[in-house]
């Protein structure tokens, strides 16, 4: 049952979208971009998920503050920003446009369609998150299912018939595939949702009854393999459709074209809209679900300002960015991503294995910083790729300095050995000062 729930948080707009469009863009190397992509689009979910039910603590801000408590509040103020209202939130709405109703409009007209669709959405999320419970438990107890059914409809014809074979790789995919495969892990932005999640499902354990340690522990291993291992199935499914669909759909901007021209291409136009009302409020329930969790953190953060007023204030900022439309907002995330995302990493290790060093601050500062200090450069070079007017000489000659010096940099991983000898520094530090006590 709490696997189920698990999957039922986790299993969202990206998860759709991303694996999909990677297939196209891996064509032949799918097998190696795929690995790469579970890594952290299941891998380290999973570590997440054990390391807070193994820590004790009350999820993300608690973990972070081991850091600095002033870092603790930064850090969770941005995961909730990321996997709410700046990023996660808007493409609930998008994905659902992309896939049931841009494939039927002209490109030439996509802004009023997309700002009414996404004002209707977040108007209904934003009504339900101010009056959640009920109408939530029901639309989730058959809506998981009926969604889940006509998914794997579209994976059992996809499969049968596939459309083609797996064509050639495209760009970096053709030389880089498996390193390539573990960045685009990072858009799912599920390590990071982890932090946030893992407090639930230690709570949904504990109503159970199970209030030991060791048993908590065990049973987040067995529901956590139970939601990642058919995530796990999805994704090798979805990625296969993408990495055969070339040849009769062609390259598509976004995964949710992608979805939309497969769907349309073995159902017609009444499956492509079946397929896409299910996902509207599929996506819908994990919108709720963000805004209701986003809200309540913001809320205990700054108690004079109200839950309601949080819900409002998300939704309609949820709203405008939304607007930007789904190619533009997966762009603008990723250079965020590539600075959160190794910090997340590092901080979901430590945490997995704190008991081995008291979970001493001196640990996690010495290996979270030399890590920022990585990641950070990192998420300037994506920056500038896409917004050249951004660049910097200072920050440039940082760049041209890693790419000398650090190994695994031209990968995106140069962040990996920074991180392993901070921690080792603040071990040596730790044990000197615990000989010294």
């Amino acid at each position: 049952m709490v696997g189920t729930m698990l999957f039922g948080m986790f299993f969202g707009a990206g998860n759709l979208i991303f694996p999909i469009q990677l297939g196209q863009l891996a064509g032949e190397h799918y097998w190696l971009a795929l690995a790469g992509f579970l890594a952290t689009a299941i891998g380290l979910p999973f570590i997440g998920i054990l390391a807070v039910g193994l820590s004790g603590t009350d999820g993300v801000k608690d973990i972070a503050s081991r850091v600095h408590p002033l870092f603790g509040i930064i850090f969770s103020i941005c995961l909730y920003l990321i996997i709410g209202p700046l990023f996660a939130l808007p493409r609930t709405a998008t994905v659902p446009f992309a896939v049931g109703i841009q494939p039927y409009i002209g490109s030439s007209s996509l802004i009023l369609p997309l700002g009414l669709f996404s004002f209707l959405f977040f108007a209904c999320v934003c009504y339900f998150s101010l009056n959640p419970a009920k109408a939530m438990d029901y639309i989730g107890k058959y809506l998981t299912p009926i969604f889940l059914l006509v998914l794997f409809l579209v994976i059992l014809v996809a499969l049968i018939h596939p459309m083609g074979g797996l064509g050639n790789a495209q760009g970096i995919y053709a030389s880089q595939p498996f390193t390539t495969g573990f960045k685009e892990g990072y858009n799912t932005m599920d390590a990071l949702a982890s932090l946030a999640f893992g407090i639930v499902v230690i709570n949904a354990i504990k109503l159970r009854g199970i209030t030991g340690t060791k048993q908590i522990a065990k049973v987040t291993l067995k529901s956590g393999l139970v939601a990642m291992i058919l995530m796990m199935v999805i994704y090798g499914c979805i990625t296969f459709i993408g990495g055969t669909s070339v040849a009769q759909v062609g390259l598509l901007e976004n995964g949710g074209l992608v979805l939309g021209a497969v769907s349309h291409h073995y159902f017609g136009t009444f499956g492509g809209l079946l397929l896409a009302a299910i996902i509207i409020l599929a996506c819908m329930k994990t919108s709720i679900g963000l805004v209701t969790s986003s809200s309540t953190f913001f809320h205990e953060l700054m108690p004079q300002i109200s839950y309601k007023k949080f819900v409002v204030a998300i939704s309609c900022i949820s709203y405008i960015v939304s607007n930007v439309g789904l190619t533009n907002i997966v762009k603008l995330a990723v250079p965020v991503l590539m600075v959160v995302y190794p910090v997340a990493i590092v901080l979901i290790l430590l945490t997995l294995f704190a008991n081995g060093f008291h979970s001493s601050s001196t640990v996690y500062f010495s290996a979270v910083i030399l890590t920022l200090i990585i990641s950070l450069i990192d998420g300037y070079n994506t920056l500038i790729t896409m917004v050249p007017s951004t660049q910097n000489m200072f920050l440039d000659s940082v760049a041209t300095f890693y790419a000398h010096v650090l190994p695994l940099y031209s990968l995106g991983l140069g962040w990996l050995v920074p991180a392993t000898i901070g921690s080792l520094i603040g071990l040596v530090i730790y044990h000197f000062q615990s000989n010294k006590a």
